[in-house]
């Protein structure tokens, strides 16, 4: 059984639970023993692009799964009530122990992150970000190992960074779009 199927409903307890799919991407589960529906709808997230007086952009090399030690973005998931760059902002802050001076969006693509065996599929909100000079950089225990500063000046050096997630290459190849006037 896939750990994000349902054996049993979650509100009375009934067997007789069903899940529907649309497609590989959307279900929705329904009761037909009280009729309780529940739709998996996708969760917000967002991810900061920050360029230093250099050129370069910073990553965060992840300290837990999905895809420790792989390269990110600053950012994560968007807390309900919560704006995409508010969320940008406090995971910024969270997680480099520096709050973002400007965020402007930048792009959005999809994405899908697996945790723990369950597929969770996400909306993926990039910032142009810029931090305060002189910032010191304290990595965030059990988020961050380390951070790494990168120039990214063509899509081969994209190519070669070991990026966590796709929507990320995406917002690296959209980001040079957007540098280079396109």
């Amino acid at each position: 059984m896939k750990r994000d199927e349902f054996v049993f409903c979650p509100y009375c307890g009934s067997k007789r639970i069903k899940t529907f799919k649309k497609d590989i991407h959307s279900r929705k589960w329904l009761c037909e023993e009280c009729g309780f529906d529940l739709y998996n709808n996708i969760a917000a997230a967002v991810g900061l692009v920050i360029q230093n007086e250099n050129g370069e952009i910073l990553f965060e090399r992840r300290a837990k799964e999905p895809r420790k030690g792989f390269l990110a973005f600053p950012g994560g998931f968007c807390d309900s009530d919560e704006s995409g760059e508010e969320a940008a902002k406090r995971e910024c802050l969270e997680e480099t122990g520096v709050l973002p001076q400007e965020v402007r969006y930048l792009c959005s693509f999809p994405n899908t992150y697996e945790y723990k065996e369950i597929l969770y599929k996400t909306c993926d909100m990039f910032f142009l970000a810029s931090l305060p000079k002189n910032a010191q950089l304290l990595a965030q225990k059990g988020e961050v190992d380390s951070f790494e500063w990168i120039a990214v000046k063509d899509e081969e050096t994209i190519e070669s960074i070991p990026l966590a997630f796709e929507s990320a290459k995406r917002t690296l190849k959209r980001f040079l779009q957007v540098k280079n006037g396109e």
